[in-house]
Order: C-alpha cells, then sequence, then structure tokens
C-alpha cells in the first residue's frame, strides 16, 4: 500500500505533477489502489489508518487546473468514492474537515468547463461539441463522490451552506443542458446528476430555472404561452427550440429531467433504481417551486379535450403515469399518484379528474381522502382550466374509470307489465332464500 501511494504521488512528500513521463505509473498505480481497496477489508482499514482520504484530496488540489490528466483525477475520485462508499466516517471528514463539497463542484466545473454568466448561471453553447469521453468519466466520478459526501445534506443543511449548495445546483443544471460522447454515456451522466439533485436541500432548487437573458428575450423565444393562444400549433415546435420558456422562465432543465423521466418508464424494466429518484426529485420540486408545478402541469396534464378514452390508455406522459398508479412495486406506484396529487395542488376532485377513482384509491385511502379533500400543503389558488369540451362530456364521465361512457339503456322501459311482475316475484324469492339461509345458519352458530 505504501509503495503504491508513493507511485501514485500520494505519499506525504510534496510530489509535484511536472513529469508527463510519470502519469502512466500515477494512472497505473491508482487503478491498482481501487482494486485493492474494494476487495480487501484489511486496506480499507489501512486506508483509514493512512489518512488516504486528506491524500486523494491533495492530489484532486494538484490535478483541478491541469489539462491532459484526466485520467488520474477519474482513478482517484473513483477511489475516492470506494472510499466514502466503505467507510461512512469518511463522508463527514470529506464534507467538513476536508472541504469536499467545494472541491469536487470545481472538479466539476472543471470538466464542463464552465463559464459563469452570473452568480448561479452559466453560459450553455447548444451547438458546442459534446464531451469527450475522458471528461465524462471523470464528471460521472466526481458526480458519484459528491453524492456520498451529500448523502445527508437534506437533514443537516444550514442556511450558511445554501450558497454552495446552490454553485452546486447551477452545475448540476449545467450538467443536465450538455450531452456526452454516446446516448448512453449521456444518459449515465444525467442518471448521476439527478441522484445527486435528490441531495440537495429543496429550496435551493429555485437554480434550476432562471429568468430568461436580454438575449434570449431578443431571439424571440417560443413561450409555451404563445403556443397555448394558437389552437393549431404543435407541442413538437416548443421541444426543437433551443430555449424552453414558460412565465419568462427559462425550463429547459426542468423539460431534460421529464424527458429523462418519460425515458425510464418506457424501459420497462428496474423502476424502482431508475425512475423513482427522478420521480421523487420532480415531486419535491413541483411542492416547493409554484414556476416549475406550473410548467410540470401544463406538460403532463394539460387541459382535458378528449375523455373518451380511459385514463390509463394511450402514450402521454399522463397515461404512462396513471398506468404507474397500479404498478406491483408499492414504492413505485406511491411516488408516481403522489407525483400527479401534487400537480393537481393536493386536490381530490382535480386528481379523479385526470386519473379515476380506481387508480387514485390506493394513495387516497393511504392519505385518508377517500371521501375527497385536498393534503396538507397549500398552494396557491385554483384557476378553471376545465375545456368546453370537457365541461358538455362531464355528466356522462365514468367517475371509477375516469372517461366518457355512453348512457346505459334501462332494462325495464323494454318490459311489458307480465314481464315486470314476474321479475319482481322472482327477486321477492331469491331474498326469501337469502333469509332462510341466514336463519339456518344463525341456528348452528347458537347450537341448535
Amino acid at each position: 500500500m505504501q509503495i503504491l501511494l508513493r507511485l501514485a504521488k500520494l505519499s506525504d512528500l510534496d510530489d509535484s505533477l511536472e513529469k508527463v513521463s510519470e502519469f502512466p505509473v500515477i494512472v497505473e498505480s491508482l487503478k491498482c489502489l481501487c482494486n485493492i481497496v474494494f476487495n480487501s477489508q484489511m486496506a480499507q482499514q489501512l486506508s483509514l489508518e493512512l489518512n488516504l482520504a486528506a491524500k486523494l484530496c491533495n492530489l484532486l488540489r494538484k490535478c483541478k487546473d491541469r489539462k491532459f490528466i484526466n485520467d488520474i483525477k477519474c482513478f482517484d475520485l473513483r477511489l475516492l468514492f470506494l472510499l466514502s462508499l466503505l467507510h461512512t466516517d469518511i463522508r463527514s471528514q470529506l464534507r467538513y474537515e476536508l472541504q469536499g463539497l467545494p472541491l469536487l463542484t470545481q472538479i466539476l466545473e472543471s470538466a464542463f468547463s464552465i463559464k459563469w454568466t452570473d452568480e448561479y448561471e452559466s453560459a450553455i453553447d447548444h451547438n458546442g461539441p459534446p464531451l469527450s469521453p475522458q471528461e465524462t468519466d471523470c464528471a460521472i466520478e466526481a458526480l458519484k463522490a459528491l453524492f456520498n459526501v451529500t448523502v445527508d445534506s437534506w437533514k443537516v443543511h444550514k442556511e450558511s451552506d445554501s450558497h454552495q449548495f446552490r454553485v452546486m445546483a447551477a452545475v448540476l443544471r449545467h450538467c443536465l443542458l450538455i450531452v456526452g460522447p454516446s446516448e448512453d454515456k449521456t444518459e449515465e451522466l444525467h442518471s448521476n446528476a439527478v441522484n445527486l439533485l435528490s441531495n440537495v436541500p429543496v429550496s435551493c432548487l429555485d437554480v434550476l430555472i432562471c429568468p430568461l437573458t436580454h438575449e434570449e428575450t431578443s431571439q424571440e423565444a417560443t413561450t409555451l404561452d404563445e403556443l397555448a393562444s394558437d389552437k393549431t400549433a404543435e407541442k413538437e415546435t416548443v421541444l426543437k427550440n433551443n430555449t424552453m420558456v414558460y412565465n419568462g422562465m427559462n425550463m429547459e432543465a426542468i423539460h431534460v429531467l421529464l424527458s429523462f423521466m418519460e425515458k425510464r418508464i418506457d424501459k420497462g424494466s428496474s423502476y424502482r433504481e431508475g425512475l423513482t429518484p427522478v420521480l421523487s426529485l420532480l415531486t419535491e420540486c413541483s411542492r416547493a417551486h409554484r414556476n416549475i408545478r406550473k410548467f410540470l402541469k401544463d406538460q403532463v396534464l394539460p387541459p382535458l379535450r378528449d375523455v373518451t378514452n380511459r385514463p390509463e390508455v394511450g402514450s402521454t406522459v399522463r397515461n404512462k403515469l396513471v398506468r404507474l398508479m397500479t404498478h406491483v412495486d408499492l414504492g413505485v406506484k406511491q411516488i408516481a399518484a403522489e407525483f400527479l396529487f401534487v400537480l393537481c395542488k393536493e386536490r381530490v376532485d382535480s386528481l379523479l379528474k385526470y386519473t379515476g377513482y380506481g387508480n387514485a384509491a390506493g394513495l387516497l385511502a393511504a392519505r385518508g381522502l377517500l371521501a375527497g379533500g385536498r393534503g396538507d400543503n397549500w398552494y396557491s389558488e385554483d384557476e378553471d382550466t376545465d375545456t368546453e369540451e370537457y365541461k358538455n362530456a362531464k355528466p356522462n364521465i365514468n367517475l371509477i374509470t375516469g372517461h366518457l361512457e355512453e348512457p346505459m339503456p334501462n332494462p325495464i322501459d323494454e318490459m311489458t307489465e307480465e314481464q315486470k311482475e314476474y321479475e319482481a316475484m322472482k327477486l321477492v324469492n331469491m331474498l326469501d332464500k337469502l333469509s332462510r339461509r341466514a336463519d339456518v345458519k344463525d341456528l348452528h352458530q347458537d347450537g341448535g
């Protein structure tokens, strides 16, 4: 272990990273350390005694502003991730003693080559090249290490930490708006960003959206409000534009999260690991931030026009989420229902309009709202979003299934008086038999 530490420039000596010829040796030594620490409990214990976490942070500080040493940073970060995963005590040391949160955030900034335009806003070049494979791998390892460092942050969040968490959330917003060298790598990058965002105190997630800049305003960015005034406009028109705008706010990052969620639903497997983190994140964002909730409501639960199909039938995001409300996995069905409930401002009547009573019964029973009402959280006053089509169809909508049903003909209307009398007598005889059976059962129970 000590030999490998020395070769990896992790010894107590103040070694610099000036000799490029030593870089391959450093990388291979870090790889060996990763394998040994992962497979050996004795090596894990020695890592604590040798204060390996502090040495790794020191090496990262030497690397953070240097180019062409991404492999060194990548395996340094991987080893840091393994240590913080295998020893929970190291998380606290990284968080406070070693200032791991700002250090790892700066590593991410460097990997993404971020240029700040405001305190919590970065410049996004939609036409720029994708991240290189080395930059992507380095960013993924930094995201995983940051997740361990911040895993309990929402419980111990202090106001003094607010700035640092907002900076990190702004970096993660940038991460969501860029792409990696391949579709799979981009999904892996965004997946780790979603996991890390789940650790950020919800009050700091307001930086995921931001007001339009003067340049964006002057470029005639297409807005959802403008499309709403044009009934012939296609939803895809918004999605093709570089800027997603709602109420004067840039919603690109939230739209990426929504698209990421839909892709995870379409995969049809591993919902608990792959889907619940992003659903939980969107739910908490919607509950805490009004603009995010209103944007997601317009995207997921637009005003109803066609109610001829059941809510769970179809290919829209609403249809897919309603189908999850009856999923066999209890955790999945709960978070899917909770997300839709929050979008409906936790109003039972609004939820039933979009899902039907049958799909919503599980959530309502768990919340004690089967008789109606609303949840405990406060939301702004409701506005009337019912379309004329929905208002006209509402009297004939089946509340259980949530879709329009043609009224069933009354079979008695086509019967003659003799047939009605016959059916009435048959019903009387059936009730009489049931009554006799009940009397016999009671007699047996009394020991007769």
